[in-house]
């Protein structure tokens, strides 16, 4: 057996492994995923401050704090703070115009830093018991903060994570984009019932303000600050949720480049971040973070590239047969003859029923995630986009991320978004 097999065969026994690891959590703690549809009350409403920073939006602006002012929570509780960092479009003037003399939004306005300054700046101006962020292409169900607020019941959650989804797809990338959301909602719940969660997305996760006094505030972290402020809380302790019926809407990349940008970023900021924080790795008392997460997106990574190197070289090693067969006795007799297809020579090495098993697991993730949100597993076609799509370009991003990670090369973040909105129902 050649090292190139043996490889595939460890790699591919350890996404199984997680897939399967995956769904067994599910099983044991399915009944504790619960959907709420009805609106609900609290016992009490503590002050929440969130904060929404902008560069360059004046196509989208308006559409996140029109959200946000029709959360269902108290205005005297809920204060917006909406920070300009430098834009070179209309997005301060649209904002002046618009809400300079509201009683629950506070206008800033500063040179451009990046996003982690911009939060950084709302969170000193803030005095509230609870602090969030809300990209600016995205908007939230009206419920979706009381519903987050829940989850702080328990006084060791520190953070809630939401349910991200895509906004009014429009074409076959963004509808595969869907579908990995999906997934990503019964990945992040698995993980947030290990203690193992390893982001926390810009687009309304809500903190409680001692974490970032006790720890400090947002940092640059690669372009992915969201990332590197779960890590340094596991590394602190500190207990990170996530919600699933607190459903934020937010537009997708609607072609390939700005996709393959987007996705070297993240996993360029995923890698740096995880290098940052090597010193979780494989330490016990670290929990899932160490133990599992941050691994199983190495193994994800690298099997994925293995994959790809797998597929060209037996390419390679095909066309390389015909060829030398060709100029043995000719193209004619090489590709000639009875092409018919005989199910007797189906490949059935141990391989191909693994790569079966992968697909079947990341379906059955993707089903359990569309119930977790929907309620009820719908089997369409934009699964079939996703696996397709995904299969193909997947790969390419994850090793220009690992190059650039290999070359300390800093991957540039500006917009991947699609701007067109219709109107949103919740």
């Amino acid at each position: 057996m050649s090292i190139l097999m043996i490889l595939f065969y460890m790699i591919s026994f350890l996404a199984v492994y997680v897939q399967v690891f995956l769904l067994v959590t599910f099983f044991e703690y399915r009944k504790q995923i619960f959907i709420r549809t009805d609106k609900i009350d609290l016992d009490s409403y503590p002050t929440v401050t969130v904060i929404v920073p902008c560069y360059n939006e004046e196509k989208t602006v308006r559409l996140t704090i029109e959200s946000l002012l029709a959360l269902d929570y108290p205005s005297d509780k809920l204060s917006i703070f909406v920070v300009d960092d430098g834009s070179r479009d209309h997005t301060w003037e649209i904002l002046q115009e618009n809400y300079n003399k509201h009683p629950q939004i506070s206008l800033f306005k500063k040179e451009n830093g990046g996003k982690h300054t911009a939060l950084n700046l709302g969170i000193a101006n803030s005095a509230s018991e609870f602090i969030g962020c809300l990209d600016a292409d995205s908007s939230v169900h009206p419920e979706a903060l009381k519903r987050i607020m829940t989850y702080f019941g328990n006084q060791e959650t520190m953070a809630v994570a939401p349910s991200i989804i895509v906004r009014d797809p429009k074409n076959i990338l963004q509808y595969a984009q869907r579908a990995e959301y999906d997934m990503a909602h019964y990945t992040k719940k698995m993980l947030a019932f290990l203690q193992g969660i390893h982001v926390t997305p810009g687009p309304f996760s809500i903190f409680r303000k001692k974490v970032f006094d006790e720890i400090g505030n947002y940092r640059k972290a690669h372009h992915t600050e969201d990332q590197e402020i779960a890590l340094r809380m596991h590394k602190h302790g500190y207990r990170i949720d996530h919600c699933p019926d607190a459903y934020v809407y937010t537009g997708s990349p609607n072609t390939i480049p700005k996709l393959y940008k987007q996705r070297v970023r993240w996993i360029y900021g995923f890698i740096r971040n995880a290098t940052d924080y090597r010193s979780l790795f494989f330490r016990p008392e670290y929990g899932s973070i160490g133990m599992f997460t941050l691994p199983s997106g190495f193994i994800s990574i690298s099997g994925t590239i293995f994959l790809l190197v797998f597929a060209v070289s037996r390419l390679y090693t095909y066309i390389s047969h015909k060829v030398v067969q060709a100029s043995a006795v000719g193209i004619s007799s090489v590709f000639g003859g009875d092409l018919s297809f005989d199910p007797f020579y189906i490949n059935t090495r141990a391989f191909l029923f693994i790569s079966i098993i992968l697909y079947i697991l990341v379906i059955a993730a993707l089903l359990n995630g569309r119930r977790m949100i929907h309620g009820r597993k719908m089997l369409s076609l934009d699964i079939f986009l996703f696996i397709i799509i995904y299969s193909v370009i997947a790969p390419f991003w994850l090793v220009k991320a690992c190059w650039n990670a290999l070359r300390s090369k800093e991957a540039s973040w500006t917009a991947e978004r699609d701007y067109s909105f219709k109107k949103i129902t919740p």
